[in-house]
Parts: structure tokens; sequence; C-alpha cells
């Protein structure tokens, strides 16, 4: 049996001379320098997504107008020219059905996150997009909701920055979330840039 091992009746002697492979390392370690996993610097952001209305907002669009266009594309040239031209609703229909799969991609592609710092912006499906917005360039933070996005209970948050490169959108939010959203980041891009 090995001393100190948990079957073990007798005292254990559990100083660090007795396991040299306790003792801390010296001051002039570069790797104690090191930051550990835990530490704030190696902490993966919580990522936030967006709600699944943003998703059926967005597949009723696509089946009203594709979904227009590939009846139209049957039933017009079926009645005047034959039945055989009604194959030319194969070609819309064949996109609403690609249209309807990349809408759930995309949408699950988009999320963000807030830092300390800054907030993270992430989208894309094939080309993966990642904007930082610092909260002290922040110049105007404003909530949208057009009449489709009414409808559906959604507000977009508009971010605008001193370099329009870094502006930024976030579609799709609940609107309160966008209004807790927009609060805190004009709150935090005030108090960033005070301290500048």
């Amino acid at each position: 049996m090995e001393t100190g091992s948990p079957d073990d009746t007798g005292a254990a002697d559990t100083t660090d001379a007795a396991h040299p492979a306790r003792t801390e390392p010296a001051r002039n370690d570069p790797a104690q320098n090191e930051p550990e996993q835990n530490d704030p610097v190696w902490t993966e952001p919580v990522w936030t997504g967006l709600p699944p209305g943003l998703l059926r907002m967005r597949r009723l669009l696509l089946v009203v107008w594709l979904g227009l266009l590939t009846v139209a594309a049957a039933l017009l040239p079926g009645l005047f020219l034959g039945p055989l031209w009604a194959a030319l609703a194969l070609p819309p229909l064949a996109l609403l059905v690609w249209g309807w799969v990349m809408l759930e991609r995309n949408w699950r592609s988009w999320r963000y996150a807030e830092r300390a710092d800054d907030l993270l912006i992430s989208r894309g499906v094939l080309w993966r997009e990642e904007t930082v917005v610092p909260y002290g360039r922040m110049q105007l933070v404003e909530v949208t909701s057009g009449p489709v996005e009414r409808h559906f209970g959604l507000a977009s948050v508009q971010l605008h920055t001193a370099a329009a490169a870094t502006d930024a959108t976030i579609p799709g939010l609940d609107p309160a979330e966008a209004e807790r959203l927009r609060d805190r980041l004009t709150e935090l891009g005030e108090a960033r840039s005070a301290g500048l």
C-alpha cells in the first residue's frame, strides 16, 4: 500500500517536504506568470442566440413570395401554353425548399455576447463574420421595428460607432430584450467614453 492512500489506517505525512511535487514554483518561473484556464482572460464569452420568431417571420416571407411565384409559374404557362409548360414552376419550388433550409442555418449562426469592454456579434454560415464593437466607440444605439417585425413581436438593435466599418445590427430580438440591450449598451458606452 502507498503511504497516504485512502485504505491506509496510519497517519500519512502530508507536508510539502514529503511531496516535492506540491511545492510552489519559484517566483521567477515564467510558467507561473501565464494565466490559468479559469482566469477571466481564458473564459469563453456567453453567447445568446436569436429568438425563433425571426426564423418564423423569414420563412413566412419566403413562402409568400416564392410560393406566389411558384403558383404563377405553374398556372399561367400551364393554362395558356399547355400542361408541359407548368414545369416552369420547378425552379422556384426548388429555390423555396433550398431557402427554407438555408434560413434556419443562417438563423442558427447569429449570436451575440456581452463582454466587459465590448460586444461580440457573430454570424454567417459559409463565411463566418465576427464583429467586435467596443463600448467606448459607440455613438448611437437605436431600436427599430418595421411593420412585419412588429406583427411578429420583434425588434432590431442597431449600433453606430465612430468608424462605419464597425457598425452592427442584431435583428429579430424580443422588444423587451432589445430595449434592455439598448439601455445597457448606452450606459456602458457613456461610462467608457467618459473614462477616455
